[in-house]
């Protein structure tokens, strides 16, 4: 057996990691992308099949509410003409998608970039019809990497099942519904490792504290405006505490302090407000801890 050191409180990891994520917020955390990335999935950024440059601006909420109204379950779009050059067919009475592909004025029309990024100078809009893959007949994507059910982290689901949440996987994306007290998550397999699945499992279960039978969390009185993403930012912040306990992650994960990152504007508005999510992330940590069959000593 190697040689034990002193065992560091909970309270100086918990503070530690708090500062790491300040720290990462401060320097620039980056574009946050979800931890499910089904490459092509709906719920990503849409993609130009042939380009493989992704959709931007409006043309992105346009995408997605199209495929959610029809139910898609594939991100990747195309012209007709660009499914055609990949030898496959749209098929007879389906109905395109509108994007705007933005043009500098002295430039030559493109057919084949409509991603919708504009470039500096004079410019002018283009319209173009796209279709998703599923509105295709003869393309065959490239297979993609899914998690197996082997790499679930056994002792970290044990955690998550003591708290006695309900839990639904299967859902487009992850989130929790207060009304229902009903956590609802992507499949396993559509993560890209055991890790950000469980971080995701615990940011949601980590809202789920806050009910009014549990913690009874509620930041409307003091941040008004801000209420939600501080909301946001203790569940982050209460996802990172436990993942270090449960021997995970040690330290923020970059996308951790991305998302956390896309709240900024609450921090700066009130530079004691990431002191105060800390403080209900560790309460909801523990909270999670005591609910455990046989909880750890808490830290004061």
């Amino acid at each position: 057996m190697s040689r034990s050191h002193p065992a560091t409180p909970r309270a100086d990891v918990y503070s530690r990691i708090t500062t790491e994520i300040v720290s990462a917020i401060e320097a620039g955390a980056g574009d946050w992308r979800m931890p499910w990335h089904h490459d092509g999935a709906a719920t990503t950024r849409p993609q130009n099949v042939t380009s493989r440059r992704r959709y931007r601006g409006v043309n992105v909420l346009a995408l997605w509410i199209a495929a959610e109204a029809a139910a898609y379950s594939s991100g990747l779009w195309g012209t007709y003409r660009q499914w055609a050059s990949l030898g496959a067919q749209v098929r007879k009475g389906e109905r395109g998608t509108t994007v705007v592909f933005w043009k500098q004025a002295a430039s030559r029309a493109d057919d084949d970039h409509d991603d919708g990024e504009a470039g500096p100078g004079r410019m002018f809009a283009r319209a173009f019809t796209v279709f998703n893959l599923a509105q295709v007949e003869g393309y065959e994507p490239a297979p993609v990497a899914v998690l197996p059910e082997g790499e679930r982290l056994a002792h970290a689901e044990a955690f998550v099942a003591a708290l006695k949440i309900p839990i639904t996987e299967g859902a487009y994306d992850a989130h929790y519904r207060i009304d229902l007290d009903h956590i609802f998550m992507p499949t396993f397999a559509s993560f890209r490792d055991a890790s950000a699945q469980m971080g995701t499992l615990l940011h949601e279960a980590a809202h789920a504290t806050g009910a009014k039978h549990r913690l009874d969390r509620n930041f409307a009185e003091r941040f008004k405006r801000d209420s939600l993403a501080i909301e946001e930012i203790c569940a982050e912040l209460t996802a990172s505490f436990v993942l270090a306990d449960l021997g995970i992650a040690h330290h923020p994960r970059a996308d951790h302090a991305a998302y956390v990152a896309s709240w900024l504007r609450a921090l700066k508005d009130d530079p004691r407000a990431i002191f105060t999510a800390a403080s209900k992330a560790q309460a909801a940590a523990d909270w999670m801890h005591v609910q455990q069959p046989q909880p750890d000593e808490i830290a004061a």
